[in-house]
């Protein structure tokens, strides 16, 4: 979703450098894998292909923060208090 970002926090020796990726355009989304010692971020399109990817060994990442964009809910609207429009006037 547009506005996902993940900021990653590295050890650089004496020290700390932060890296951000963010979902730039509508539609695009921000993950993060795991694998063989090495951290992957990339920004992936809809239909899955990579934009970018930023790697770093994990040996060196000391914070990776996920910051999704806040959804809307349907009943979180304004005006929309999750009430029937009408009451049932028995009650």
């Amino acid at each position: 979703m547009k506005g996902d970002r993940v900021e990653i926090v590295v050890d650089a020796g004496d020290t700390t450098r932060t890296y951000e990726v963010v979902a730039s355009r509508a539609g695009r989304r921000v993950e993060t894998a795991v694998r063989r010692g090495v951290v992957e971020v990339s920004e992936v399109t809809r239909s899955g292909s990579v934009v970018r990817t930023a790697r770093f060994m994990a040996t060196r990442v000391l914070a990776l923060v996920e910051q999704p964009v806040p959804r809307e809910d349907s009943s979180e609207k304004p005006g929309h208090s999750g009430r029937p429009l009408r009451e049932d006037p028995e009650t």
